[in-house]
C-alpha cells in the first residue's frame, strides 16, 4: 500500500510547465486517440524516449536558440543506432509540439521543419513483374489475395485487412482510411477483379486466414514472411507494394491527380514519391513519354 500511495504522489507531482505535462496533454486529445492503434502504439514508444530525455524541460525555455540545437543533438545521436527510428522520434517531438503551439500551450516549435538523417533507398524496393510471377506462384491463394489487392488498390496493409466483402459492390471498392480519415474508391481492374470474383467468402473480411478467420496485424505478418521465404522474395515488404501500384500507375501514363484519388495520397506525395524515390531511373516511364511525343508530333492523338 505504501508503494501504491508513493507512486500516487509522484504522479500528481508531475511539474506543470515542463513538456511531460504537454506529452501527457497530446496522449488525452482527439488528435492522439483519434489515431489508429498501431499508429498510437508507435507514437507511444516516441513518446517514452522523448520523455525520458526531455520530460522536464521546461517550456518556457522553448524559444532559446540554444534549444533547437539540443534536441537536433539527441536526434543525432539516436541515429547511431537507426536513423530511420531517430527521425521518428523527432516528428513525433514536432507534431506534439505544433499541436500544442496551436492551442497556446507553447510559446514556439522549435523543431519545425527539421529534415531527416534517413535516406530512402524505394527504388530498389518495387516489385517487379519477374517478383510477381515468383510470389503468386508459391503463395497460398490467400495471401495471393491479400497481394493482388495491395498491388491494385495502392492501399495499406491494416485497411486492407479490416475491409469487409460489403466494401466491394462488383465494381469498385470503397473505404475510408483509417491512418489519415480520407475516402477512396478504387475501381477494380480486371486482374483484381478476376481474383475477388473466384474468391470463397469464409470471413466478414475479404482477406481471411486459412482458418477461415479474419487476420490479426501479426498473424498476416508472419505468414507474409513465410510466403516471401518460400517465394525466394528478399528485400522486399508488402509496404512496398503500395509504392509500386504508383509507380505502375505512372508508367502507365496516369497523372499525379489520377494517382492520388485512387491510393488516397495527397498530391505532394504523389510528387515526392515519384520524384525522390521510385522513378529517377525508370527507363518505361521516359520511354512512354517519348512514345507520346511521336504520336504527338505525327499528328495522332493522344488518348488521355
Amino acid at each position: 500500500m505504501a508503494a501504491y500511495n508513493a507512486a500516487v504522489a509522484a504522479k500528481a507531482a508531475q511539474p506543470t510547465g515542463t513538456l511531460h505535462s504537454v506529452l501527457n496533454e497530446y496522449q488525452k486529445s482527439a488528435r492522439f486517440t483519434d489515431l489508429g492503434e498501431k499508429t498510437r502504439r508507435d507514437y507511444v514508444r516516441m513518446i517514452r524516449k522523448i520523455e525520458a530525455e526531455f520530460g522536464d524541460f521546461p517550456i518556457a525555455a522553448l524559444p532559446d536558440r540554444r534549444t533547437r540545437g539540443e534536441f537536433l543533438a539527441w536526434r543525432d545521436r539516436l541515429a547511431q543506432s537507426s536513423r530511420r527510428q531517430a527521425d521518428y522520434a523527432l516528428s513525433v517531438l514536432a507534431l506534439i509540439l505544433a499541436w500544442a503551439f496551436d492551442r497556446g500551450m507553447v510559446p514556439m516549435n522549435p523543431v519545425e521543419r527539421p529534415g531527416k538523417t534517413y535516406r530512402s533507398k524505394r527504388i530498389d524496393s518495387i516489385w517487379t513483374l519477374e517478383d510477381e510471377r515468383r510470389f503468386l506462384e508459391k503463395a497460398p491463394a490467400h495471401i495471393g489475395l491479400a497481394f493482388m489487392r495491395a498491388l491494385w488498390t495502392g492501399q495499406r496493409q491494416g485497411d486492407l485487412l479490416r475491409l469487409p466483402w460489403t466494401a466491394y459492390d462488383g465494381e469498385a471498392i470503397r473505404l475510408r482510411q483509417r491512418k489519415t480519415g480520407v475516402r477512396v474508391t478504387v475501381p477494380v481492374g480486371a486482374p483484381l477483379k478476376t481474383v475477388l470474383n473466384n474468391a470463397t467468402k469464409t470471413a466478414v473480411t475479404i482477406l481471411a486466414t486459412s482458418r477461415k478467420t479474419s487476420w490479426t496485424e501479426s498473424g498476416f505478418t508472419a505468414s507474409w514472411r513465410t510466403a516471401c521465404k518460400a517465394a525466394g522474395i528478399e528485400g522486399l515488404t508488402f509496404h512496398d507494394l503500395r509504392g509500386t501500384a504508383v509507380t505502375r500507375l505512372a508508367v502507365a501514363g496516369c497523372t499525379t491527380p489520377g494517382i492520388a484519388t485512387l491510393t488516397g495520397h495527397c498530391l505532394k506525395q504523389v510528387e515526392a514519391i515519384l520524384d525522390s524515390h521510385y522513378l529517377s531511373r525508370d527507363s518505361a516511364l521516359g520511354l512512354s513519354a517519348i512514345r507520346k511525343r511521336e504520336a504527338y508530333e505525327g499528328g495522332t492523338k493522344i488518348p488521355n
